[in-house]
């Protein structure tokens, strides 16, 4: 016989919980987790005695556990400063699933060319319009695609490029900027 307060484990399933309801056959548990779950009574098992349980229950604080969860936590991240005239950096996301809709039925090399000629697009756009820098996002990864990109920017003479911001973009984006001539 289950009842509240019993510890119980699911039987087909690595879930533990102790009872909260018993109605007619279905038996509602708070997992070790805190979630919520109901099962029918043959699905369970009682592990121990109830009273054990009550004793731990009973030491802890819910009304300080409540309060915690409650309190907004200060988020940690450091924002960055724009003047108000500075326009947005634009960004190209280089990932293969970021330029075409369906790319299953390509190999490596053509995911690559792909990937190398919309950079060299996005590169040729910017040097023609004068923005002054880009970020291209292209991932961890093997470092492959990153490799390809560092040959395609060593091929122009009037850009610097590094690695992006890596409170913004992690260890997956180049910065290029573009060294304009001034006429």
């Amino acid at each position: 016989m289950i009842t509240k307060g019993d510890k119980v484990s699911v039987l087909d399933e690595a879930i533990d919980g102790i009872v909260l309801e018993v109605k007619n056959k279905e038996v509602t548990i708070e997992t070790t987790e805190g979630f919520t779950m109901t099962y029918f009574v043959n699905e369970l098992i009682k592990i121990n005695n109830s009273n054990v349980l009550t004793e731990n229950n009973g030491s802890f604080n819910l009304h300080k556990i409540k309060l915690e969860k409650e309190i907004p936590k200060p988020r940690s991240f450091v924002k960055e400063k724009k003047s108000k005239h500075e326009n947005p950096v634009p960004e190209f996301d280089l990932h293969i699933e970021k330029l075409v809709k369906n790319y299953k039925g390509m190999n490596n090399y053509e995911i690559l060319t792909l990937q190398s000629e919309t950079a060299k697009r996005h590169l040729d756009f910017a040097i023609r319009n004068r923005i002054p820098k880009i970020v291209f996002i292209h991932g961890v990864g093997e470092g492959i695609l990153k490799s390809e990109l560092d040959f395609l920017l060593g091929r122009y003479e009037m850009i610097t490029f590094q690695d992006a911001n890596y409170q913004k973009y992690g260890l997956g984006a180049t910065e290029i900027y573009f060294k304009q001539n001034v006429k």
